[in-house]
């Protein structure tokens, strides 16, 4: 296969996807409002856990022992 011809194939796949995905946000059957939701919570709670060590917080369930001990 040529590059044009694998370009192609990709731009095909790609549209595919974009489809299935544009269906999928729009049906009334999903809960799209509940899935931004919980993605945003989830990429908050991420952007907190990475700032943890700077601004104080939590292990961010991480279980961490500081005691230690020359056997």
């Amino acid at each position: 296969m040529n590059d044009s011809s694998t370009t192609g194939i990709v731009t095909i796949l790609l549209a595919i996807a974009g489809v299935a995905t544009i269906s999928v946000v729009l049906s009334r059957q999903s809960n799209t409002a509940s899935i931004l939701t919980t993605g945003g919570s989830s990429f908050s709670q991420a952007i907190r856990c990475a700032l943890s060590p700077i601004i104080g917080g939590g292990n961010c369930g991480t279980a961490v022992n500081s005691t230690i001990s020359f056997g």
